[in-house]
């Protein structure tokens, strides 16, 4: 059995080879192959790979490539996680829209939909590449954001595809820690978009814990810290809603902090450079703390578990990005929710989830009118489809604010959206 990783060269990286290493009698993998067209980055990121799985005694054989047919050929699986243009494009995603008042941010917003028109195109022609030479049946499992919309795409071009996000099992396991229980007790109902997503009952046994816990003080002033979501609006919503909603619920004063804070990207290159320095250190063979300051918590866990499930069909239960299929009421069949899911060799299954409350449900219409618009403008170039995509946008919408910020957004991105610069007609 062999399993690809594209964008093999991530700092991430080391979080999914713990993941499969601890998986080793469960998950008996033959090969896995690291993908990056950065070859000096995934020799480093590679090193301390082999080190740690040397270290587990993983029996298997770990392979770099910077060839992507050699490195999808015959694979049974392969994952994802790639940023077209690196962080460079991610501080542009992050600061261009400010120039115009509007929330920069890297998967959702304008900044979202700057990265979708960079990513679903390179991603799309990896799929193909899979499809041509992977194993008959293999899976495309997506950790790129914006997520929802990327498994979007490779669900709409006939892919065997599921998106992955760590929002969900991170609240699982912070939740449990909260109740000192372990975490498989705990259930989420989890619904929504990628990004999008509230949780609306916390089961431990099969009962609901999460009034209590939105009852306790010292608790919601926790989860308030965590998510930037007001204590008084959870309380209001009976929910706990992502982190990434505090930019649809309070977005100015997120514009505000923007304009007078550093930015998400700056700390991250800095990050990033430490990391790929302590990676190199050939006596290195673990994961080192300051990888958690990078994001992607319980990647590891989450991508590991999710692959063992679909290439062994062990029933595990996941928060997945799959067709709503009359998941969720009120959404077309063919839109891309996140919720939880029982996984076997067929692919994910969804579990029933309860009506969204009408708010909740009007925003995720919204986000997913804009979703479609947007697949759309990324994989046709066309201008026009994708000034109605920033319209859509509930973070945008304003006409005389997304026409010179779309001619900014194309002409600073040129390099990675070559659909654009094509002649029409």
């Amino acid at each position: 059995m062999k399993i690809a990783v594209i964008g093999g060269g991530s700092t991430y990286t080391p979080e999914l080879i713990e993941g499969f290493a601890r998986r080793a009698t469960v998950l008996p993998l033959d090969e896995l192959v690291l993908h990056d067209t950065d070859a000096e980055r995934l020799r480093v990121v590679a090193g301390l790979a082999g080190r740690i799985l040397a270290r587990h005694g993983w029996p298997g054989r770990l392979v770099t490539s910077t060839t992507l047919a050699a490195a999808v050929d015959g694979a049974a699986a392969v994952l994802i996680q790639l940023r077209v243009g690196g962080q460079r494009t991610r501080l542009l995603d992050e600061t261009l829209p400010g120039k115009f008042g509007l929330l920069g941010q890297e998967t959702t917003g304008p900044g979202g939909f700057a990265k979708a028109l960079r990513t679903v195109p390179v991603v799309l022609d990896i799929a193909a590449e899979v499809r041509r030479r992977a194993a008959p049946g293999a899976w495309i499992v997506d950790f790129t954001n914006p997520v929802g919309i990327v498994t979007r795409a490779l669900l709409d071009a006939g892919h065997r595809a599921v998106g992955l996000c760590n929002v969900a099992i991170g609240f699982q396991r912070r939740l449990a820690t909260r109740l000192d229980i372990d975490a498989g007790r705990v259930r989420l109902d989890h619904a929504g978009l990628n990004h999008l997503s509230w949780i609306r009952r916390v089961l431990v046994d099969g009962t609901d814990r999460l009034p209590e816990m939105l009852a306790a003080d010292e608790v919601v002033a926790e989860l308030a810290a965590a998510t930037e979501i007001p204590a008084e609006l959870m309380r209001l919503l009976g929910a706990i809603p992502s982190y990434y909603l505090h930019y649809f619920y309070c977005t100015d004063r997120a514009v505000a902090g923007q304009r007078t804070g550093t930015h998400r990207a700056e700390q991250v290159l800095a990050i990033e450079r430490e990391l790929l320095a302590m990676y190199a250190d050939p006596a290195l063979d673990r994961k080192p703390e300051l990888l958690e300051q990078r994001g992607g918590a319980y990647y590891s866990e989450a991508a590991a578990a999710l692959v063992t499930s679909l290439l062994t069909g062990d029933g595990g239960h996941h928060y997945v990005d799959v067709r709503n299929n009359g998941t969720i009421a009120g959404l077309p069949d063919d839109a891309v929710v996140e919720v939880p899911a029982l996984v076997d060799l067929a692919g994910p299954h969804p579990v029933e989830v309860p009506p969204l409350a009408p708010d909740l449900l009007a925003l995720v219409q919204a986000v997913t009118g804009y979703e479609v618009l947007t697949i759309d403008a990324a994989r046709t170039g066309d201008r026009a489809i994708a000034l109605r995509a920033l319209l859509a946008n509930p973070l945008v919408r304003q006409w005389d604010l997304a026409v010179p910020m779309l001619d900014e957004l194309l002409a600073a991105n040129r390099e990675h959206l070559p659909r654009f610069l094509a002649p029409t007609g």
